[in-house]
């Protein structure tokens, strides 16, 4: 079973490992939102790994139909980077444990900046961008 740390870290790592901190700390705290929100799973891994299952199979998500694309995407979710996903491991401490400053302004929701937006940005509004995420509340 992974700690809350650790789903968290793991989040940062495949979410915005490339990002600026600032970037990493919104993409952290959104997380940690949607703990706080009656809407989700009230745990850091619940959160995470929040995805649609087939009645047949309950261990496996089904592909594409996750909360956070890299926990069902159908790749590896092992971390091949060490120092980043050290950093990212750091971060999600500190964030976890309330010791950097919140930034996300509330924000639940972020997607790339690349991506057209999702059909569930019509009923919320737009915090800020960073670098390349959009934030959502």
């Amino acid at each position: 079973m992974l700690s809350a740390v650790m789903c968290l870290a793991l989040n940062l790592y495949f979410e915005a490992r490339d990002q600026p901190v600032v970037g990493q700390l919104a993409v952290g705290y959104s997380t940690m939102n949607r703990v706080k929100d009656e809407r989700y799973p009230d745990t850091v891994c619940g959160v995470v790994k929040q995805a649609q299952y087939s009645s047949w199979d309950s261990k496996n998500p089904i592909r594409h139909r996750c909360q956070y694309s890299w926990f069902c995407d159908g790749m590896s979710d092992e971390p091949k980077n060490s120092k980043a996903m050290l950093e990212a491991t750091i971060l999600a401490a500190n964030i976890y444990y309330g010791r950097v400053t919140d930034i996300s302004d509330g924000a639940t929701h972020y997607h790339a900046t690349w991506i057209e937006a999702p059909y569930w940005t019509e009923q919320m509004t737009t915090v800020f961008t960073i670098d390349e995420h959009i934030f959502y509340r």
